[in-house]
């Protein structure tokens, strides 16, 4: 039985469609909201967890059974170790984590911190363990859809930096592969990234192309890129952050290759072109 957390967000959800696939291993999602879980879209056999990460007695109930897990949320610490606690407990065996490349208990970003924190603790707990590190998400960009539609462009600080954004079905891919056939994988860390490093500048050609018109990047302060979050009813401690790795992509710190989805999957990632080919639909203005 694989167990997998933050099943109706980006990689979660696609995780669980992966796994769910025939002859597939069981499989059971877990979700906090059960309005929001993806039964709908799966096959019967999945198995819906309605658990809080801040209620031992549900997570208990969503480890009981499982062999692995994969553990997707926001890096809130608490929650996460109590995943790995609970697993501890139930006998799991083996935990795949979506981390970051540079999680660190000494980084200036909050998040990374928060990560090293949770690595740390899945470290000591004596469980298997694999590391996924995802480049930007493709995904993110659907968050530019409604200035795209209203403007013919987007904002954004990252300046000139260069990115290897990958598809949060390849990150999915290579989280059920390993999910999968653990063992193999144990102790190890993937970097995983598109096939190529690209701008913010290559992602608006890549929409002009696409859509038929031109889809301008606009290049903006730090500061004016903050102020724009908030205007458009980002939370203020949540645009600080987002300004923050966005000035970070801007010096060059996203700005890394790897071919660990290949290696682990077999199959080749996908680019920024055919992301956009496959989501038109969410990019073009309504006629």
């Amino acid at each position: 039985m694989i167990v997998v957390t933050g099943a109706t967000g980006k990689i979660g959800s696609e995780t669980v469609q992966l796994l769910a696939e025939p002859g597939g291993p069981a499989t059971r999602a877990l979700v906090r909201d059960p309005s929001r879980a993806p039964g709908g879209s799966l096959p019967a056999a999945v198995d819906i967890a309605v658990g809080d990460f801040e209620r031992t007695d549900t997570l208990d109930a969503a480890m009981r059974g499982a062999d692995t897990v994969v553990l997707i949320s926001p890096p809130v610490p608490e929650h996460e170790i109590a995943v790995i606690d609970s697993a501890a407990r139930q006998g799991v065996r083996h935990i795949v984590k979506i981390t970051n490349h540079k999680a660190s208990e000494s980084s200036p970003v909050d998040r990374r911190r928060d990560h090293a924190r949770i690595e740390a603790h899945l470290k000591a707990s004596g469980l298997g363990f694999t590391l996924l590190a995802p480049n930007l998400l493709m995904q993110n960009l659907f968050a530019f859809t409604p200035m795209i539609k209203q403007t013919r462009g987007f904002v954004m600080s990252a300046g000139d930096g260069q990115f290897a954004m990958v598809d949060s079905r390849d990150v999915a891919a290579t989280a059920a592969a390993v999910a999968t056939a653990p063992t193999g994988h144990a102790g190890r860390t993937y970097l995983l990234t598109g096939p190529e490093l690209i701008t913010y500048a290559d992602v608006a050609k890549a929409l002009t192309d696409a859509l038929g018109h031109e889809v301008e990047y606009r290049r903006v302060s730090p500061t004016e890129h903050r102020a724009a979050m908030v205007r458009a009813g980002v939370p203020e401690p949540v645009a600080a952050s987002n300004t923050q790795m966005f000035g970070l992509i801007a010096d060059g710190d996203a700005a890394w290759l790897s071919d660990d989805v290949d290696a682990v999957t077999g199959t080749a990632p996908r680019n920024v072109r055919t992301f956009i080919a496959d989501h038109l639909g969410a990019f073009a203005q309504e006629s």
